[in-house]
């Protein structure tokens, strides 16, 4: 891998953009303030000038993840039929996206919810992409008809909570080996029931 180097250019995206490389393969354990500057072509001192400490960096590369995570949940599916149908293949879509993600970047997805932490200062509302890219699929469940108002609330915990289980299951637990296309099958399984569930 070659040094990232800004050129004085953006080095805080610079150090994000090295930070991201490393993370990729490495999880949340392979960056540091030290690979991640030299990678940028700077000394460790200069990170400081944008990031307290490595866990304010690794709350941006963390960010930088989500939003990544959140895109691949946005991707549009096919738009046909009532508007319910669409609102359920809409939250399907971002069900099996996040995790499509986990699966595609084991890494990365370790990085993306690292210990917790809050990045509410990082996103200004104080959402995560991912959860932003639920809710927003789950109220237009509501707009369309396909979930009772008084059903809507709090449903992204249970969503959230199933993606996220099976993604780890997946990645660290008992599915851990089980061939990608039977994944797949049991993703899309987990995914429908929780639409199912929900469209009742």
């Amino acid at each position: 891998m070659t040094k990232t180097g800004y050129h004085h250019g953006d080095l805080r995206a610079a150090l994000i953009e090295a930070g991201l490389a490393l993370t990729r393969s490495g999880g949340p354990e392979a960056l540091t303030i030290r690979e991640v500057t030299r990678r940028a072509g700077v000394s460790p001192n200069a990170a400081y000038r944008h990031f307290a400490d490595r866990e304010a960096l690794l709350g941006a590369v963390a960010l930088a993840i989500q939003e990544m995570m959140a895109a691949r949940m946005l991707e549009p599916a096919r738009q046909r039929g009532s508007a319910q149908a669409q609102a359920r293949k809409r939250l399907r879509a971002v069900g099996l996206g996040y995790i499509e993600f986990a699966l595609d970047e084991p890494g990365w997805f370790s990085v993306a919810f690292f210990g917790g932490s809050d990045l509410s200062t990082l996103t200004g509302d104080g959402m995560a992409p991912p959860l932003r890219a639920l809710v927003e699929a789950l109220d237009s469940m509501v707009e369309a008809g396909a979930l009772q108002p008084d059903q809507r609330a709090g449903a992204e915990w249970p969503c959230w909570s199933a993606v996220h289980g099976f993604a780890e299951l997946a990645l660290r637990g008992p599915l851990h080996g089980t061939p990608r296309q039977d994944l797949q099958a049991l993703a899309h399984s987990t995914v429908d029931c929780v639409v199912a569930g929900l469209a009742q």
